[in-house]
């Protein structure tokens, strides 16, 4: 085991000795020594890795548009699904707090995504481009450079092959002339004269045979120097700077890399906060307090009903029996227009008339009602604070500018003292009249929960008393001449229909009462526009009336005023009590019936009278 363990450490040690020694050979090579006639290919080379570089610098300006595009996308998509304001009431749950904080780091994570497209368009993008036209700039002056070595190499080359050229002529031509003396020098028959000629001619072609010869001698010198230097100095000088060039490029990219992905690194913590936001507002949501928030917001406040009583017809009149049965027939209408989907037209809001205007809100179920009151208590409160604190800077400053003159005059503080105080006397006024509300509207509801109130919601619920012929005596219970509203318990804030709830209805023989406004437009249903109807009806607004009329509608029946009305809002007709009114809409759920009577223009007004004002007659 030894051995083995010392000949693999052997091993790995020749390893990394023959990778130190390869990286120290590759450190020594250079271009200009190894690749010396490479020119051409490392031209080509140099060229093919600039491109390399552009072509990273055209993936970056893809990815910045393409993170651009994602950041605005996103915040396109945050904007898109902010809450509208007709759903801040829905703001309380905590499954809409945890969507909004979920929308906020979606937009934070926009942010960061935008932060990374303008670092590498500014860092990276930037520093390619310029890079990329260094290199090319560099690249063009040492090709040029190797260009003219090479051009400068190729003329002296050029210029030892024509003197060579020279000088093998030359030296023919002193040869054949020197041939040529020989053999005028042995011919007898030439004179001297013909002999000196031909030895004038040799002497003249040995001497340009040396002549030329030495010119020869000269540039072979001349080429040999300059073809040693080219391709000993000048030359690997120049494919060294190519190699430079492109060992900065390789090097540029590596960086360029690393740099780029050290941006996105850097925005990594945010991008982490971010999820764990995201992850902190899904952990946010309470399902049961969501749940005790729609009880909280809903309740009415209303007791359930008690239980029916039977009515034993064996026991009624002769002649009241048709009114039991038309009264009977009325309140099915009734029953089935008020739980019905498919009717011919809805009334949402009509006019202003269903919606909850009033200053103590006692038109609304009493838990709403209470709710509001302590909202506005709690507001009027908030104000009186905030007043009393400025109330007491100004008596301060007034103090300071009465001790010290030079810092101003008091005066100028008296009058917004008293208007100070005016505000502030104003909002201890509202505030004891609307706590005031709130103690009656709770006295109300413990009256409302007695046993009393609970028989007396039975009955009003069936509305027995607007469709009896209007006596006192007509099976209903002392109080019940005062009209209801389709069975609501809701009244208005005056005081004296807060003692009616609390005490009971005044007794009145006659079935009727000079001032019935306690039913007006309230109902314990959810009725449109005061808040407590459906969110398709809120988002229709309280003035919407849809479904235009095509013909006049057919009455359904006749009704009889019990009481005086006077239409105090539009869309609303009075009536004197005792008139006669056709019934063209029978009432549903929310206390009003619309009617219609004919006019002195041989025409007819219609509009809607509360229904615990009339008593009507359906036809079968």
């Amino acid at each position: 085991m030894a051995s083995n363990s010392s000949s693999r450490h052997s091993s790995n040690n020749k390893l990394a000795e023959s990778e130190n020694a390869a990286a120290e050979n590759s450190n020594n090579m250079s271009w200009g020594t190894e690749l010396w006639d490479q020119n051409d290919n490392l031209a080509i080379h140099t060229n093919r890795g600039i491109d390399a570089l552009d072509k990273y610098a055209n993936f970056l300006r893809d990815r910045v548009a393409i993170e651009t595009e994602y950041a605005g996308k996103l915040r396109r998509l945050v904007k898109n699904y902010q809450p509208k304001k007709k759903e801040e009431e829905d703001n309380e749950f905590t499954s809409m707090q945890a969507f909004r904080n979920l929308l906020k780091e979606v937009g934070d994570l926009a942010g960061q995504r935008e932060v990374v497209s303008e670092s590498l368009q500014l860092q990276i993008i930037q520093g390619v481009t310029l890079l990329s036209k260094t290199l090319r700039d560099d690249r063009k002056k040492c090709l040029s450079d190797g260009a003219m070595l090479q051009q400068n190499l190729t003329t002296q080359l050029s210029s030892l092959e024509r003197a060579k050229r020279n000088y093998e002529k030359a030296y023919r031509d002193s040869e054949k002339a020197v041939d040529n003396y020989k053999k005028a020098d042995m011919d007898l028959n030439l004179s001297r004269a013909e002999v000196e000629r031909y030895k004038n001619i040799m002497t003249s072609k040995i001497q340009q045979s040396d002549d030329a010869k030495n010119e020869y001698a000269n540039q072979l010198q001349k080429t040999n120097n300059l073809q040693q230097q080219h391709f000993s100095i000048l030359l690997p000088a120049v494919l060294s700077r190519l190699q430079e060039l492109d060992e900065k490029r390789t090097r540029g990219i590596r960086e360029f890399i690393i740099g780029a992905a050290e941006v996105e690194s850097s925005v990594a913590p945010i991008i982490a906060r971010c999820m764990e936001g995201i992850v902190k507002a899904g952990e946010s949501i309470n399902e049961k307090e969501d749940s005790f928030k729609v009880i909280e917001r809903y309740q009415s406040g209303f007791t359930p009903p008690t239980d029916i009583p039977f009515e034993d017809l064996s026991k009624l009149d002769p002649d009241s029996l048709q009114d039991h049965y038309s009264n009977s027939m009325s309140n099915h209408l009734t029953m089935r227009g008020t739980m019905s989907a498919n009717k011919i037209k809805k009334r949402v809001g009509i006019f202003n008339i269903f919606g909850s205007n009033k200053e103590d809100f006692s038109d609304l179920p009493p838990n709403q009602q209470r709710k509001k009151l302590q909202a506005k208590i709690a507001e009027l409160q908030q104000k009186i604070a905030q007043e009393t604190n400025a109330r007491d800077g100004l008596m301060k400053m007034k103090i300071v500018y009465e001790t010290n003159s030079s810092l101003g005059n008091p005066m100028t503080v008296e009058g917004q003292l008293n208007e100070s105080e005016h505000k502030l006397e104003k909002l201890k006024i509202d505030l004891k009249k609307f706590q005031g509300y709130f103690e009656r509207a709770n006295q109300a509801q413990v009256a409302n929960n007695s046993p009393q109130a609970n028989r007396n919601q039975l009955q009003n619920g069936h509305r027995t008393s607007r469709h009896s012929n209007g006596s006192a005596d007509d099976h209903h219970d002392e109080g019940d001449d005062q009209p209801d509203d389709a069975g609501s318990l809701s009244r208005s804030g005056s005081e004296d229909n807060v003692a009616q709830i609390q005490n009971g209805h005044n007794n009145n023989n006659n079935g009727s009462s000079a001032s019935p406004e306690s039913g007006l437009g309230t109902s314990h249903t959810s009725l449109p526009g005061s808040g407590q109807g459906s969110a398709n009806e809120n988002a229709i607004g309280e003035d919407a009336y849809f479904e235009t009329e095509v013909e006049p509608l057919q009455p359904l029946g006749t009704c009889r005023a019990l009481y005086p009305f006077e239409a105090s809002s539009e869309g609303s007709i009075p009536m004197n009590e005792g008139e006669e009114l056709q019934v063209i809409e029978i009432d549903q759920g929310d206390g009003w019936t619309r009617v219609r009577r004919a006019n002195d223009s041989n025409g007819w007004d219609e509009g809607f009278v509360p229904t615990s004002y009339i008593e009507c007659t359906l036809y079968a």
